[in-house]
């Protein structure tokens, strides 16, 4: 428990010094009048987000189609032509992350 509180005070460090690092006085010149720095918080969160979520999908899906394939051995077939189309599905999201992150970095340019 100690650990995870550890975990979330460090994560929730690495993103208040940006923040801090990118105060401006005045009214600011970047988008939207100076939330630019959100912009790029933004797009660092939704694909690493994305890629934290599909990197542990990815691993229950191919973990649990090598215990069935080692369970039934004549299965092997359609279970992975289903493991194919669920990791097919899961790299979608972090595509749909990494798009996101695109249009949120476009946005501060």
């Amino acid at each position: 428990m100690r650990n995870l509180v550890r975990i979330v005070l460090l994560s929730l460090g690495f993103v208040v010094v940006p923040l801090v690092a990118l105060a401006q006085e005045g009214g600011g010149a970047g988008a939207a009048g100076g939330g630019g720095g959100m912009f790029a918080i933004g797009a660092g969160l939704a694909i690493g987000l994305a890629g934290l979520g599909c990197g542990i999908g990815q691993g229950l899906t191919a973990g649990n189609a090598a215990a069935g394939i080692a369970r039934n051995p004549g299965a092997s077939g359609t279970m992975f032509t289903s493991f194919i189309l669920g990791m097919v599905l899961i790299e979608s999201i972090s595509i749909y992350g990494f798009v996101i992150a695109v249009l949120l970095w476009l946005r501060t340019a």
